[in-house]
Parts: structure tokens; sequence; C-alpha cells
């Protein structure tokens, strides 16, 4: 089944995923991961995106981002582009395109999904065996999250200050919540969701969602047209 048309809405979290052209890496050394944390900091400010939970691996990045209106988010990861690409492509004596496509986005259901996607996002070198604890991985937002050291990218969702009142009750907190691996089922409902472009959150949350943009936002069933539920006169 075909991927549904991106859908971005604006104050809402949603977790980005941008993959190197055929699984090329696209981080070869410390330089170039400081080099592309650098631009999406400043890409995020100039277009107003909030970057709560990132991890930059080699040869792929997760981003969960809000925007603040429906083209910042866009407007970033091209930003991003026009200034990596070249970096790269000069350094490594390489030209043409370095991403595998457009990046893909699934928009989260803040309140039922939120913890646990930054929970993903921050854990992948662990599930990918290149380190055994999250902190050991320096290209992530899980250290800043922990309380081991600051990152001035990281915008900290409301999510995250609901954990406690202080910031060492947040940071234990969320050390604690991130301390369980995440289960199989868990990792396939949001590495799905955000391969087809899917909305993560309850169905009273797809439900509101699909009404609120007037499109669209899951797969149609099989041999039943669409139809948005309109409120009668």
């Amino acid at each position: 089944m075909a991927r549904l048309p991106r859908l971005i809405v604006p104050s809402q979290p949603h977790h980005v995923i941008q993959t190197g052209n055929n699984d090329q890496l696209i981080f070869h050394d410390a330089e170039d991961y400081q080099a592309f944390h650098g631009w999406l900091r400043s890409a995020a400010k100039n277009h107003k995106v909030a970057v709560h939970a990132y991890v930059l691996m080699p040869n792929h990045l997760h981003l969960l981002v809000t925007p603040s209106d429906e083209n910042g988010l866009g407007q970033m990861m091209q930003w991003i582009g026009r200034y990596y690409v070249p970096y790269f492509n000069q350094k490594y004596s390489r030209s043409g395109t370095l991403w595998n496509g457009r990046y893909k986005t699934s928009l989260i259901d803040a309140d039922e999904y939120f913890m646990l996607c930054s929970r993903y996002i921050e854990s992948n070198p662990v599930r990918n065996g290149m380190v055994s604890r999250a902190e050991d991985y320096p290209w992530s937002s899980y250290c800043h999250h922990a309380g081991i050291r600051s990152d001035g990218l990281v915008v900290d969702h409301a999510q995250f200050w609901a954990l406690g009142n202080t910031p060492f009750q947040r940071e234990a907190a969320y050390t604690a919540l991130s301390e369980p691996p995440l289960t199989d089922e868990q990792v396939a409902l949001i590495g799905k969701a955000l391969l087809k472009g899917w909305p993560l959150g309850s169905d009273q949350f797809k439900s509101a969602l699909q009404n609120k943009v007037k499109r669209q936002v899951l797969p149609a069933k099989r041999g039943r047209p669409f139809k948005i539920k309109t409120e009668s006169a």
C-alpha cells in the first residue's frame, strides 16, 4: 500500500527519519556529527521547530520535533541539506544526493506516545549493538535528558517537564523510565507508523485528527471510500 501524503500539523510532535542513500554512511567522524548538530540547531531556531529528542546514527537520523507552522519542518530539513550535503561531498570527494529520498514523518499523540517515541529514538544505538548503554553514545539527546550534560539543541517538551518539579527529579525519572528496553511490539509499532507515514496514537486521537485536518490520515478500508464526518446543522 502506498504511503499517505506527508501530514504536518503545527504545535504537534512529529517523529522524523532521514536515511542515507542506499544505506550509505552520512557521518564518518566526530567532525561530521558536530557539523550536522550545529546546522540542525541553527535550522531549528531559524524555522521555529522545537527539537525534543534526536539521535544521529552512522547511516540515518531520528528527530522528535514540534513545528510551529506547516512549513517550518520542511524548510528546516531543506536548510540542513543545503549546508550539510555540500560539506560532506567536498570533504569526501563525492557528488550527488546523500539522502535516500525525502525524509519521513509520523505525527505523535503526545499524551500516549511522546515518551515512548523519545525512548525509541535515544535507545537506537543500544538496539543496534553500538553501545551497551544509551549514555555511552555521544550523538543523541539521552545525556541531556539524563542530566549528564546540557545540549543546546534540545527543547524540553511538556511531557518531560511533567516528570518532576525540579531538574533532578525530571532527570532521575527519565533515567528510570528509560532503563527497561522497549519490547519488540513497541519497536515494531513505532517503526511501522514512521515508515508508512501514519499517525501514532489512540483511536480517539486519530479520529479527532482526521476530522481536524479534513483529509485521510490512515489507509482507507479496502472497498470502502473515505469520508470525512461532518457535524449536522
